[in-house]
């Protein structure tokens, strides 16, 4: 029973937390369907570079709610591919606060950062290259905002409304699924986890990578803590850290209604974070 309210204290506090990111995506998103027409949203899909460097900046802060605003903004062609992947990659969740609280670890939160936010644009930069090569317009499929706003019910109650009934929708799953991965988790132990990571196997970046797949915050705070404690190497916390986009992957699930688009994101991140964590396994 205390483990089933620490992961309810923990997952409420982290879903509350989430909620200003949701709403302001969801308003965001309606005020540019109903008031501002296309041109802004034809903007943001062309960006170019830009998408992909300023989507790894917001996702270095240490938060999840950037990697859950670009699903929804991605699930809604607002953003590109490279711009989601970007953001993805750099969101670091936990890892710098936990860093921070220890002194004897801070030195190595920039190293951190610096590799992520690398590992970010160029993996956003060689996404968006590879669409536009072999499917020059495969950003721009699509009516903006379609898989977001079918049957919202926003012509008849406005846009307030629209964007409070995504955001309790998505907050509700959001919560559930939180709750069942922390829960799992929790009860799994890290020392468990440390133990199948072990010091120096390696295999540890797969391993590592698999593991921040999980769409929960404690993947990342489980990473960050073993390696504080010099059971990962740099590489290996890199590679977890750059799969692991707390809970946006999870609501891109929910939000963007293609499975074979989503599938394929989760295996850009997977190969990212194995290809960064290899390389610089090798460098260091």
């Amino acid at each position: 029973m205390k483990i089933l309210a620490d992961v309810f204290t923990e997952t409420l506090v982290d879903t509350l937390k989430m909620l200003p990111f949701l709403f302001g995506v969801y308003l965001l998103i309606e005020y540019l369907e109903h008031k501002a027409s296309d041109r802004l949203p034809k903007l943001l899909r062309k960006m170019g570079p830009f998408g992909p460097v300023g989507g790894a900046v917001l996702g270095c802060l240490p938060q999840c709610g950037f990697s859950v605003a670009a699903s929804n903004l991605y699930a809604g062609r607002l953003i590109s591919l490279g711009t989601l992947i970007a953001v993805f990659v750099a969101t670091s969740d936990e890892a710098v606060p936990i860093l921070l609280s220890r002194p004897e670890s801070a030195a190595k939160i920039l190293p951190l950062i610096a590799a992520k936010l690398i590992v970010a644009v160029v993996a956003g930069l060689i996404a968006d290259l590879i669409i536009k090569i072999f499917h020059a317009h495969k950003n721009e499929d699509g009516e903006p905002y379609r898989d977001l706003c079918e049957d919202c019910g926003c012509e008849e109650h406005g846009v307030v409304y629209s964007a409070l009934r995504h955001t309790v929708k998505i907050t509700v799953f959001v919560f559930i699924v939180s709750m069942v991965l922390g829960l799992g988790i929790k009860l799994l132990g890290q020392e468990r986890l440390g133990c199948l990571l072990m010091s120096q196997n390696p295999l540890q970046p797969f391993i590592t990578a698999l593991i921040g797949l999980i769409p929960n915050c404690a993947a990342s705070v489980i990473l960050t803590d073993l390696y504080a404690a010099g059971s990962l190497s740099f590489g290996s916390v890199i590679a977890g850290l750059s799969t692991g986009a707390g809970l946006g992957l999870a609501v891109l699930f929910k939000t963007n209604r293609s499975l074979r688009e989503n599938l394929a994101v989760a295996a850009i991140l997977y190969f990212t974070g194995c290809a960064a964590g290899l390389i610089l396994n090798l460098i260091i």
